[in-house]
């Protein structure tokens, strides 16, 4: 199969009313499986509204992401671990990606890297990958099992140079990408569960339940910082449902809807 090619172009609308329009991108580039939706990049942001902010914490509503994100400073480290979710598919193509990164929420970079699970019709599809948007994505060519355990990380070194690391412990490799990017600018840092983009969000592959644990920026928990809760939906239909945060680090993806 062939992972999508995606365009950083999501939309956000934080607490109380104002609109954000957040980057969004993932990984890409395998031989196409047959009948695999072939995705290409483009297409306008998509904004939603959203509630007040609920015991401090502000909530934003995304058309392709889900998960937190800090957003208030600038940063040079995100980390999380989480398991690899077993997908279910029945018929047609959807995606569903778990990852790390730095910018994207409002910025038009992304330094990130991750898992996948998508469906080519009944297939489910596993892979990693890392990207550093605008570049295009690269795929891992290592092994990918649902039960696997992920740990990612993302961070800074100076200079405009990038470490990209992502292990799967279960399977026992490491890749370590060193890579540089004179468009980031680390305004953000965020741990994502995602659907892609192309002109309008594609269909979430239904990734059961995913969960996300010893999440820290900047060598902190994410909770002990500024951040805010993202839920995913198509209009008024949440996609999928985030947890709050359990020891400032831990949370649970529970996917809802494709679309």
């Amino acid at each position: 199969m062939r992972r999508r090619w995606l365009t950083p172009v999501a939309a956000l609308a934080l607490a109380g009313g104002s609109m954000l329009v957040a980057s969004v991108a993932s990984a890409s580039t395998a031989a196409p499986r047959s009948g695999h939706v072939m995705v290409q990049p483009g297409g306008p942001a998509h904004l939603i509204r959203t509630g007040g902010a609920q015991g401090g914490l502000r909530n934003a509503t995304s058309t392709n992401w889900s998960g937190y994100a800090a957003h208030s400073g600038t940063y040079t480290s995100v980390s999380s671990s989480w398991t690899e979710p077993t997908g279910t598919c029945t018929s047609g193509d959807q995606y569903s990606s778990f990852w790390v990164g730095l910018d994207g929420y409002s910025s038009d970079s992304v330094e990130q890297t991750g898992s996948e699970v998508d469906c080519d019709g009944s297939t489910p599809q596993y892979y990693a990958w890392y990207e550093m948007y605008p570049a295009y994505p690269v795929n891992f060519s290592n092994t990918v099992k649902p039960g696997d355990h992920f740990t990612g990380s993302v961070t800074y070194e100076g200079s405009n140079e990038y470490q990209l690391t992502l292990s799967d412990t279960t399977q026992g490799w490491t890749q370590t990408e060193n890579k540089t990017s004179t468009t980031g600018v680390r305004s953000s840092a965020e741990v994502i569960i995602e659907a892609p983009y192309d002109g309008g969000v594609l269909p979430l592959a239904d990734f059961g339940t995913v969960k996300f644990t010893a999440t820290t920026v900047d060598g902190s928990s994410i909770g002990s910082i500024k951040h805010n809760k993202i839920t995913m939906a198509d209009g008024s239909t949440k996609l999928d449902k985030i947890s709050n945060l359990t020891g400032g680090t831990n949370f649970t993806g529970k996917w809802l809807a494709s679309s």
